[in-house]
């Protein structure tokens, strides 16, 4: 396991995320009884959370990827937005369900919505762990939150800083020397 020298305050525990993506996955399952369901990860940050709520959806479920990027090695969104892998199949028709760990700005999220959108989807919506509403610049709808946090820089579960501390178990503050 990494260096745990650079993280600081654990805010969410492992046994806490579980319980709460489960709470997602039932509803989900509910929301989404008798349709089948296409969830699209957005890598790499969402791998953990979206393995984790596709386990506990009922109903059936295909996986995509695509992966956006916004924050390169910083520990802000640049604001631009580049996609570096697209989904490998057609969702026309289909029920979405956009997975993210964290939203903040809203920016990288609307740019994804917009284009998937625009391919033709039988219905699009948004499920994401943490939300940073403080920062939001962007309104995005998102059916599905697992926790609200204040501005604050976390790591773990999937989230990265320079791809380090995507492994942890929990998420929690980055305190590394040196970060802007």
């Amino acid at each position: 396991m990494e260096s745990m020298s650079e993280c600081g305050k654990i805010l969410f525990d492992g046994e806490t995320i579980a319980n709460r993506v489960s709470e997602l996955a039932g509803r989900i399952s509910r929301d989404y009884a008798r349709k089948e369901l296409v969830l699209v990860c957005v890598l790499k940050g969402a791998v953990m959370f979206t393995t984790d709520l596709a386990r506990g959806i009922s109903v059936p479920v295909t996986m995509e990827f695509i992966q956006a990027a916004s924050y390169g090695g910083a520990t802000a969104s640049s604001g631009n937005v580049v996609i570096k892998k697209d989904l490998d199949t057609d969702i026309a028709g289909r029920h979405v369900l956009l997975v993210d760990t964290i939203i903040d700005t809203g920016g990288t999220m609307n740019n994804l919505l917009r284009m998937l959108a625009a391919r033709g989807p039988a219905g699009l919506g948004v499920a994401v762990l943490l939300d940073k509403r403080c920062k939001r610049a962007i309104d995005v709808p998102i059916a599905y939150r697992g926790f609200e946090i204040d501005d604050l820089f976390v790591v773990g579960y999937g989230m990265d800083y320079g791809e380090r501390y995507r492994n942890l178990p929990y998420i929690a503050l980055l305190d590394a020397p040196g970060r802007p």
